[in-house]
């Protein structure tokens, strides 16, 4: 029986799966195996799992749409390892991916973990740039983790593993198409079982390939955190609303320009420290300046999800599944 079962859900991303396979064939620890778990998919990837047959213990199942959460559960469900690893199909695996998870387990054992992500050198400028706003201090991408001193990280589902009985006590992933591996992450925690970031196991993780698709994606962010303060009052942090006071902080000083002009000072100094922040981690103008867009969109985005889901859920009371239970695939 294998150690680990990667488990993988995809949505009409055939090309995405072909990369993310080819990135576990070079794994240099190779006690593992592959679940690949098409969810109601229009373009199927069954012909490129096809290709990997002979080079990977791999299985391959298709179900009816239910989204990422159920789509993960099922494949759980036929998974043979002990410990189970879950990617999105938008990730690439650096080689010794598997390797650092076994070193890190065998140095401190822990029930669950999560890992950091990276830009690769094929993604484009533009998701760069995502990649950027994501991770950076300027935009509170930093605590979504990356240092080994934080407290408590709260695994991401694009790159998570969970030792197969954990899971299954747990319930797995529970039926919210929004903050679902945050759920989990929680009740990890809450229940008293271990989990730690995993600094050296981290992906190449595409995320958005357009700044359009990107503002959806962080719009539920901010959404998605509300239904988790909803569920779990304790898990909403000060840090999780800066997005909206930025929001609304962003609003006031544009108004106020037309009073007081020297306000619009404070939006160029922002501007000024992404794109030299951005330019020289990237080491390019063109992606320091996309960065300084995705910033944007990063905080906006997020913040307006946030007050949106406030107002309607918290304020108004109305339902969840009314207004946000909706495929995160589509």
């Amino acid at each position: 029986m294998p150690k680990y079962s990667a488990i993988i859900p995809v949505y009409n991303r055939p090309d995405e799966v072909d990369e993310l396979l080819s990135s576990l064939t070079e794994q240099t620890f190779t006690d593992f195996e592959v679940i690949v778990v098409e969810d109601g998919s229009t373009i199927p990837c069954k012909d490129v799992v096809d290709k990997y047959t002979d080079r990977l213990s791999i299985q391959y199942f298709t179900k009816s749409n239910s989204g990422p959460a159920q789509t993960r559960n099922y494949g759980a469900e036929r998974a043979k390892g002990s410990y189970l690893v879950i990617f999105d199909s938008d990730c690439i695996l650096p080689e010794g991916y598997f390797d650092a998870v076994e070193k890190e387990l065998r140095s401190s054992y822990a029930d669950a973990y999560g890992g950091p992500d990276k830009a690769h050198e094929s993604f484009t400028k533009v998701q760069k740039a995502i990649n950027y706003s994501m991770t950076s201090f300027f935009t509170t991408g930093g605590i979504r983790g990356g240092k080994k001193k934080m407290d408590k990280f709260y695994p991401r589902s694009f790159n998570m593993g969970i030792e197969k009985e954990v899971f299954k006590a747990l319930g797995g992933f529970p039926k919210m198409h929004l903050g679902e591996d945050i759920d989990l992450s929680i009740r990890i925690f809450k229940s008293g079982y271990s989990c730690r970031l995993f600094p050296d196991a981290w992906v190449y993780h595409k995320r958005r390939t357009n700044f359009k698709k990107f503002f959806k994606q962080v719009h539920n962010f901010g959404i998605a955190r509300i239904m988790l303060y909803k569920k779990y009052p304790e898990s909403l942090k000060l840090v999780h609303t800066l997005p909206a006071v930025f929001t609304v902080g962003m609003a006031v000083l544009l108004i106020g320009c037309i009073f007081f002009p020297w306000l619009l000072s404070l939006i160029l100094l922002y501007i000024l420290m992404v794109l030299i922040d951005a330019t020289i981690k990237n080491k390019s103008l063109i992606i320091g300046c996309y960065s300084v867009i995705a910033a944007f969109i990063q905080l906006l985005g997020y913040g307006t999800g946030f007050l949106r889901a406030w107002w309607l859920l918290c304020v108004r009371k109305q339902s969840e599944a009314e207004l946000f239970n909706k495929n995160r695939y589509k």
